[in-house]
């Protein structure tokens, strides 16, 4: 987590004031810089005080420890004072970021920090409510249900198996992300689940034992021992996800960019920017869809970025999912690498995809895999605008093992950047597909101040 929050140095300006949860990683924070061409020695960086989640995440109370809260503020003043922060930029606009701005004299800076300031960011990023707010935005979703109780879910799930003939139901936690908080209930042990977003699976014995017996175990952990509603909704096989970020602001909203995600083994594999291969049907729906969530969102107060989920149905039509109202993991691949250095718009076009490490590769350290895209030619080459950028730390998950980590390739979209993949797949896989479980990285612990 510590690792996945550090692609914050994709998006930082020269003068900018960092805050992370850890001490940076040093060969990361000079790769990315030299692809972005801000020096070093023209960002502050600032370490919040570890907390109850060591330095694996902020700790709410961390930014405001009164010690922390003087060692920034002598830092802007340095810099010329509060008066030069021209805004607060947070992965995650929660209202511990609101409170620290505040301390800071900058709250105005801080988009949307009175609505954060209350627990805001919560509404926004709850999976039930985002299926309330889709039917009033007269957005498409899937059949399904919110339910707050463990009756009212096994009602929803023998509801929806036997009205919609669905061989499958999806459950979802309501906070939760990349499928870690999705469970597919299956009835037939041979539909193709590959696809999906979900990391757990479960097969439904037949008849109303098998659903309140799922139930009896597993309400607890979809609702976070009661905490939190339930979605439980139809599963749609053979579909493909998409999604459509856009910008709310005070003045309204606009769209930043489309893309699709794959997954393989039922984890997220990658993502591919821009999103190509759908029809102009496809795209205006994702886009009117995507818009009228996110001036939804924009009514009730959130400001900034936020990602529409949808995924398309074999028969073409679009439906939506879920609204990541933060900085969602694809912000960095499309508004920074994709648009910034790789400027995929430009002649001759590129394409940019962002892998997760399979967890069948065993890549040692972060300077093999830069030895490793030397040697092969498959380092990203400014001249060609193709190749390989690694978009966070390397990092193991235990001491000794291997690191795991995400990175884009850049390539002509007239050509498939398979060959890369599988190039690399050469020279890091050890063990064969499905040997072993694959980690997720997941986060939101970092905030910028730009000036």
């Amino acid at each position: 987590m510590r690792a996945w929050t550090q692609r914050l140095f994709w998006f930082a300006r020269p003068g900018d004031l960092l805050v992370l949860c850890c001490e940076p990683d040093g060969a990361f924070l000079d790769y990315a810089l030299s692809h972005t061409g801000v020096k070093r020695s023209a960002l502050t960086i600032l370490v919040a005080p570890a907390g109850a989640r060591g330095d694996r995440l902020l700790d709410p109370a961390s930014l405001t420890d009164p010690g922390f809260v003087r060692a920034v503020r002598a830092a802007l003043d340095a810099a010329g004072g509060p008066a030069g922060v021209s805004e607060v930029f947070a992965l995650w606009p929660s209202a511990s970021v609101a409170r620290f701005a505040a301390a800071l004299g900058v709250e105005d800076r801080f988009p949307g920090a009175a609505f954060f300031a209350q627990g805001g960011g919560e509404i926004g990023n709850n999976k039930g409510n985002f299926r309330a707010l889709a039917a009033a935005a007269g957005v498409p979703i899937l059949p399904g249900r919110v339910c707050r109780s463990r009756a009212e879910a096994v009602d929803a799930t023998r509801e929806l198996l036997e009205s919609s003939g669905s061989r499958a139901v999806v459950v979802k936690q309501a906070h939760n992300g990349a499928g870690v908080g999705n469970q597919l209930l299956v009835r037939d042990p041979q539909l193709a689940v590959d696809h999906v977003g979900a990391r757990h699976l479960h097969h439904v014995a037949p008849g109303e034992t098998g659903i309140a017996a799922y139930w009896d175990q597993r309400w607890a952990w979809a609702s976070g021992q009661g905490r939190w509603p339930v979605v439980i909704e139809t599963f749609a096989p053979g579909a493909d996800a998409v999604y459509s970020e856009h910008y709310a602001a005070d003045t309204g909203t606009w769209p930043t960019e489309m893309g699709r995600l794959l997954y393989v083994g039922r984890r997220l594999s990658h993502q591919v920017v821009p999103l190509d291969g759908v029809s102009d049907e496809v795209r205006a729906a994702l886009l009117d869809g995507g818009t009228r969530l996110a001036e939804a969102y924009r009514a009730f107060g959130y400001r900034g970025h936020l990602s529409a989920d949808a995924l398309v149905l074999p028969d073409q039509s679009v439906v939506f999912t879920e609204v990541n109202a933060q900085v969602s993991g694809s912000l960095h691949i499309y508004q920074q690498i994709a648009h910034h250095i790789v400027d995929v718009a430009a002649a001759p076009r590129r394409q940019v995809v962002e892998y997760h490490v399979p967890p069948t590769w065993t890549v040692p350290d972060f300077d093999t895999f830069l030895s490793a895209l030397d040697e092969t030619g498959l380092a990203y080459d400014s001249a060609t605008r193709t190749g390989v950028i690694v978009s966070m730390p390397a990092i193991p998950l235990a001491p000794g093992a291997p690191v795991q980590f995400v990175f884009c390739i850049a390539h002509d979209p007239a050509t498939s950047y398979d060959d890369a993949f599988d190039r690399l797949g050469e020279r890091f896989q050890t063990l064969p597909a499905g040997a072993v479980d694959a980690s997720e990285h997941v986060g939101h612990a970092a905030v910028s101040f730009s000036s």
